[in-house]
């Protein structure tokens, strides 16, 4: 496994005036509904790396018990004009950094780590990480081929595979197909996975040994494979889900988020699979429900919701999923999203990042009411 240590440069200059600016929120949908937080982008986090270090496509993000922040991106999906040749004209751009990478609250490096090792099948195209309790790493792909999750302590040491490189067995099996994401049960030591891009359904697996528990579909139903009719906001929401399910999180009050991000909505489930609810996304103004947040604060009565063909993160109110209101637009300067992927957020409330496509890069939105 690759580790590589990396020497912070100090911030030098200052940024524009238009680079610094951050899209102000957007009125609530209804006139009358109390406005949600607000948040202004801190433009100096995180801090550089050494000379000529970059990410590719951002694809997973999330902040430990400590507020340390980790990225996953995907190395192999650096352009042509980075991958570092050299020539007698051309001087050598970049340096990619190792898949895993790991922030301090103040944007300072700490580590990075991963790639292909001995024991464990690496995945062609990384998707998905979570930190849990005990900052262990859990990491996954979503490639054709990739079928398994990865579990290493929180210096890169590989502990466990759940799953396997290959075909899918389909999404009434025990096995994994291309999961996006998962996040685990402290108090019932179970992993609850978003899986995701082949199979279309939730699955759980014991969060130590890795066996296959139960899994459902949309609604709490039995998964289907079956090809189904492309997302239309006019038409009844549809009685499966669609690829990708994207994500999942576990509120304080045991309740399971899904994102169905291919049918623009979040269902909502109890850890059996009982569904409760769901928030859709033609109703509030979404169009692409890729990830959602709860806020910090012990009720959890606020959601973020990721919109990632917006340029937008959505402000809700979690008893009752009206929105409150929103922020972001698209664009490259500070504040704003190209290709809006993953959502972390720390004990504060701030709001962290990730942009996939050609945004690739992190940015932190401090919590400012």
């Amino acid at each position: 496994m690759k580790k590589i240590l990396f020497v912070l440069a100090p911030v030098v200059g200052a940024l524009i005036a238009l680079g610094c600016s951050q899209p102000g929120p957007r009125a609530p949908a209804a006139q009358g509904v109390p406005s949600g937080p607000k948040f202004a982008v801190d433009p100096y986090w995180p801090k550089p790396l050494r000379e000529n270090v970059i990410f590719a496509q951002i694809a997973g993000l999330a902040v430990d018990s400590r507020d340390h922040v980790w990225v996953y991106h995907r190395p192999a999906t650096v352009l042509a004009d980075e991958k570092g040749a050299k020539s007698e004209t051309n001087v050598r751009c970049c340096v990619i950094a190792p898949p895993v990478v790991e922030f301090d609250a103040d944007g300072n490096y700490i580590q990075a780590w991963g790639g292909p090792g001995q024991g464990y099948d690496w995945p062609k195209n990384e998707h998905g990480l979570y930190v849990d309790p005990q900052g262990n790493v859990w990491v996954a792909g979503n490639d054709e081929a990739d079928h398994m999750i990865l579990k290493f302590t929180r210096d890169g040491k590989f502990l466990m595979q759940i799953g396997k490189p290959g075909k899918s067995e389909g999404s009434n099996s025990k096995g994994l197909g291309r999961p996006s994401n998962m996040v685990v049960d402290v108090a019932a030591n179970e992993l609850f996975v978003s899986d995701g891009y082949g199979n279309k359904r939730i699955v759980v697996f014991d969060a130590t040994t890795g066996a296959y528990k139960r899994h459902w579909g949309a609604y709490g139903g039995v998964p289907s494979d079956e090809k189904m009719a492309p997302y239309n906001p006019s038409s009844p929401p549809s009685k499966q889900f669609a690829n990708a399910v994207h994500c999942i999180r576990i509120a304080n009050d045991g309740l399971v988020y899904v994102c169905d991000r291919g049918n623009n909505r979040v269902q909502v489930f109890r850890k059996d699979g009982t569904f409760v609810s769901e928030i859709l996304g033609a109703k509030i103004g979404a169009l692409d429900s890729g990830d959602v947040l709860f806020s910090p604060d012990a009720a959890q009565r606020h959601i973020y919701l990721g919109d990632g063909q917006r340029g937008e993160i959505h402000i809700l109110s979690r008893s009752d999923g009206k929105i409150l209101g929103s922020f972001g637009r698209h664009g490259r300067y500070a504040g704003e999203f190209r290709s809006l992927h993953n959502l972390a957020i720390d004990s504060k409330g701030n709001i962290y990042t990730g942009e996939a496509g050609f945004g690739r890069r992190v940015q932190k939105f401090v919590r400012s009411d």
